[in-house]
């Protein structure tokens, strides 16, 4: 090849780094199913940017905030989740409760089969929403709570604070300490619960926790409580606010997939809800992008998985390569086609996806 050749030469780009213009149903890389799903929704274009920023003052950020959980709420209630001909599995459903460290009540949602005799492992399962929205008793985590425990597990669904709630704000390091709290409660009830092992599983800003919780818990010397980490499409840089050329040279797929499905200011407004102050912007328990390979050497066993439309793609990969540099046994998946945690929250849409994620989840633990 001649220098001319050479220089001609690029790598291949995809997404808005191929065509600044490009949307959803325009893309082709997305799942023909999510397409259709999304459609119905009028989700397929660009997801646009949000009225407001983080410079906005509180108040009004906070009344954006809780439409867009009321938003949210609303889409998780209406997407389609029910298979043709499916029989609901039978799993018994019941309520704990636990006090947090500021002396809140934490409620804890256990699913187990119905029926199910001997000891089962256990899986504390944290929900997505940036830290900051979604309920952990909303339709499609309670279906995922209940597809998990069916498979024959013991679930807890734990019911953290978010940042933003009706009564008001409880950013960083709140929810953290809830779902800190949560583990404690369900290592000291193992024999109770009738559980052999905990694994931690989440996707999104329940990524994040999952894997805030577990530094933490090695921070502490609490890492008996920990068995495994299954982390999907985790939300862990806050760096949704970064110049396009730092976005560039560290985590491209900001720019990549940005309006796929999430929009980077919109995660920006809930960046400055989870840390108002930016103190905590480097700090690996409120963003575990910035873990160092000290913080993480002799964690348990990890799974980290992505999707390849995700604006969210390559800081996931970055954590799983921080993991391997650091000798932690993990591994890692690359979900192609489709767009952010559509593999848990698109039951219908993508249902072989839904699918491999819970048989993963499910071979992770049996493996452990």
């Amino acid at each position: 090849m001649d220098q001319t050749t050479q220089e001609t030469v690029r790598a291949r780009q995809e997404g808005r780094l191929a065509d600044p213009d490009v949307e959803l149903r325009t893309d082709p890389r997305l799942h023909p199913g999510l397409r259709a799903g999304l459609a119905a929704f009028d989700m397929d274009g660009h997801a646009a940017p949000p009225p407001v920023d983080r410079t906005a003052d509180p108040a009004t950020v906070a009344e954006f905030v809780g439409q867009s959980h009321a938003a949210f709420e609303g889409l998780y209630a209406a997407v389609p989740s029910d298979w043709d001909g499916e029989e609901r599995p039978d799993v018994d459903h019941r309520v704990e409760t636990t006090t947090g460290v500021d002396g809140n009540e934490i409620r804890l949602h256990v699913y187990r089969p119905a029926g199910s005799a001997g000891p089962l492992p256990g899986l504390v399962y944290l929900h997505g929403g940036g830290m900051t929205i979604l309920e952990a008793a909303n339709r499609v985590h309670v279906r995922w709570s209940e597809d998990l425990a069916a498979t024959g597990m013991v679930v807890v669904t734990v019911d953290f604070r978010n940042a933003w709630t009706a009564d008001g704000a409880h950013p960083f390091p709140a929810g953290l300490d809830d779902c800190s709290s949560a583990l404690d409660w369900v290592h000291q009830h193992r024999e109770q619960l009738g559980i052999t092992k905990v694994v931690l599983q989440g996707e999104s800003g329940g990524a994040n926790l999952v894997l805030a919780t577990v530094l933490k818990a090695r921070r502490e010397n609490r890492l008996d409580r920990v068995d495994g980490v299954y982390a999907m499409v985790p939300y862990i840089s806050g760096g949704y606010g970064w110049s396009r050329e730092r976005k560039l040279r560290e985590l491209p797929s900001l720019v990549e997939n940005d309006g796929h499905y999430l929009n980077c200011q919109m995660m920006d407004v809930l960046v400055a809800v989870y840390d108002p102050t930016g103190e905590h912007a480097e700090d690996p328990l409120a963003w575990p992008y910035f873990a160092t390979e000290a913080d993480v050497e002799g964690l348990p066993p990890h799974v980290v998985t992505v999707n390849e439309l995700d604006p969210l793609r390559d800081e996931g990969i970055a954590y799983f390569r921080l993991l391997q540099r650091a000798g932690v046994p993990v591994v890692g998946r690359v979900n192609l086609g489709l767009t952010h945690a559509a593999e848990m929250s698109w039951r219908t849409a993508v249902p072989e996806a839904y699918r491999a994620a819970v048989r993963d989840i499910r071979g992770f633990v049996a493996g452990l």
